[in-house]
């Protein structure tokens, strides 16, 4: 296999512009890492729930500092849970969001043992990329929200307040871009990301050391 073939990954999404259908890769990643995007179409199909469970198991085994695991799932899958998180999210999201057939608030543990857990977010951001990611692998999509009312949803969901909220997460089929509102459909594509060598820092902050290698 060509190194061409193992860094182009095309993404199906027949509506999205031409130039936008594939995504470089500097390195040989694998395809999964490149080919997932956080698309606002979903389609008006209901998630099994063997389905859902299989990409919350895959989150329960992210990486944790001493296995605190501080996350949590908030699960919304029913119309009355759905309708209660449609209360929180802010407009603009809940005009594509109310179409995901599931909606996940991420919350974490700040506290074990009473002790401060100074790795809860890190944490829970490792079980959000296991979740996005076996997700993709089941052919579904995910987006993550953070244009919601936290201080609502804390109310609303009985929420402790040791406690962090991170995001909400869009769950379900991909849907057709071409029914999203006009406002959206154009920026529905696959985002890029600068060169790897614009993120890597060789050794310490020093112009010498950020050297391209």
């Amino acid at each position: 296999m060509s190194h061409s073939e193992l860094t182009t990954i095309p993404v199906s999404a027949s509506s999205i512009k031409e130039e936008a259908l594939l995504r470089i890769a500097d390195h040989g990643a694998d395809p999964l890492f490149i080919n997932r995007w956080s698309s606002r179409a979903f389609a008006a199909r209901p998630l099994p729930e063997q389905t859902l469970l299989a990409i919350l198991e895959a989150a329960r085994w992210a990486p944790s500092s001493n296995n605190f695991q501080p996350w949590r799932f908030i699960v919304a899958r029913e119309e009355g849970q759905l309708k209660l998180f449609h209360e929180f999210i802010v407009p603009g999201n809940l005009e594509w969001a109310a179409q995901a057939p599931v909606l996940i608030l991420l919350i974490s543990s700040v506290q074990e043992d009473g002790k401060l857990n100074g790795a809860h977010a890190f944490d829970t951001g490792a079980a959000w990329a296991s979740l996005a990611l076996q997700a993709s692998l089941l052919g579904l999509n995910t987006r993550a929200i953070g244009g919601y009312d936290r201080v609502k949803a804390r109310e609303l969901l009985s929420i402790p307040a040791n406690f962090e909220l991170h995001a909400v997460i869009a769950l379900g089929y991909p849907g057709s871009t071409e029914l999203l509102l006009d406002k959206f459909r154009e920026r529905n594509v696959p985002s890029g990301r600068r060169p790897l060598r614009e993120s890597i820092i060789w050794g310490d902050f020093s112009t010498e050391s950020r050297t391209a290698k």
